[in-house]
């Protein structure tokens, strides 16, 4: 079993935690979403919804990902999609788990 895979929940379990932009991250506004570069790796992400740009620039304001996605008013039934999405993200270094202070 890979160490990098067991690093990463679940996209089920993702629901639960606390997620932040990484403070490496810039996210550039486009028609379809949003660019995410991340100065450290320097790798280019694609947002491909304005709904995700939205849930990503608020995730710091919120408990977790499934308060985030109650807070932007993303339909339930979509979570399982974003769930995905944002573990992915995570494994792109473009989110990350917040660290308490």
């Amino acid at each position: 079993m890979s160490t990098e895979l067991s690093a990463h929940p679940l996209p089920d379990d993702l629901l639960t935690r606390s997620l932040e932009l990484h403070p490496q991250v810039a996210l550039r506004p486009e028609p379809f979403g949003a660019l995410a570069y991340h100065y450290g790796n320097r790798r280019l992400v694609f947002l491909k919804h304005p709904d995700m740009v939205k849930v990503a620039r608020e995730l710091a304001n919120h408990a977790t990902l499934a308060d985030t996605l109650a807070a932007c008013a993303v339909d339930r039934t979509r979570w399982p999609s974003f769930s995905k999405a944002f573990a992915s993200l995570q494994h792109s270094d473009v989110v990350r788990e917040r660290v308490a202070p």
